[in-house]
């Protein structure tokens, strides 16, 4: 046979094998499975059952879930401090009890993150380790440098928060753990701007109806300035919940 005959034909045999691994890749990757979320009649924003209830009632071990993080260092970084620009949040000092609700949600399919799910999945992570994470996120030290906004705005964006959003995230900012009110002190300014604005829009399905009617009437610019003046906010220091 030709040289080149035999060159293209070990192309050809080189790329349908490419394919084919491919395409086992793509099936062994597991797709987020789906749970009726805030569009659904009868949607309840915490029903504790199920994995989370579990989860919550697991003793959480620091050391364990040290071990356990790792999986989860490629997007948001080996001491949890996620990315100024939006896309991964800071999770450092965030309350356990918040990680294992936003974390099961993803399992369970209420709150939508195919991309995220592949790498917290039960098939990667079990419900004892989503604890272990919880307990171990919440007693790592927050810093006070994150990602702030532009600082435009904030007499307006206090008013707001004062009248808003203060009953649920307290005027420090640092939520409540026992209702799973997240501590959005020391969050980066982009992550809370492109998630307050997918609550108000409908776009994130396990938020809290509560949050919902109350930043549904505000503008854009009101969004921002109420985000921007939380990421100014003081990073309180404190131990484990």
């Amino acid at each position: 046979m030709n040289r080149y005959l035999i060159l293209i034909f070990l192309l050809i045999v080189s790329a349908v094998h490419a394919d084919e691994e491919r395409a086992s890749h793509a099936a062994d990757v597991p797709e987020q499975p789906y749970a009726p979320g805030i569009e659904s009649p009868g949607y309840i924003w915490n029903d504790l059952k199920g994995e989370e209830l579990l989860a919550l009632r697991a003793k959480g071990d620091v050391a364990r879930g040290k071990d356990a993080f790792i999986v989860c260092e490629g997007c948001h970084g080996g001491r949890a401090l996620g990315d100024e620009a939006g896309f991964y949040p800071r999770l450092v000092g965030q309350h356990a009890s918040v990680i294992i609700k936003q974390l099961t949600d993803v399992r369970e399919g209420r709150r939508d993150n195919p991309k995220m799910y592949p790498f917290a999945s039960e098939h990667v992570i079990t419900t004892q380790e989503v604890a272990d994470i919880a307990a171990y996120l919440n007693s790592l030290p927050v810093p006070e440098a994150h990602g702030e906004g532009p600082g435009e705005g904030l007499a307006a964006g206090e008013e707001l928060y004062r009248r808003d959003c203060r009953v649920c995230h307290k005027t420090d900012g640092m939520g409540d753990a026992e209702k799973f009110y997240p501590r959005l002190n020391g969050q980066h300014y982009r992550y809370m701007l492109r998630q307050a604005l997918d609550i108000r829009d409908g776009v994130r399905r396990n938020a809290n109806p509560d949050m919902v009617k109350a930043i549904e009437p505000y503008s854009d610019a009101q969004v921002e300035q109420v985000i921007d003046y939380l990421s100014r906010m003081p990073v309180k220091t404190g131990g484990p919940d």
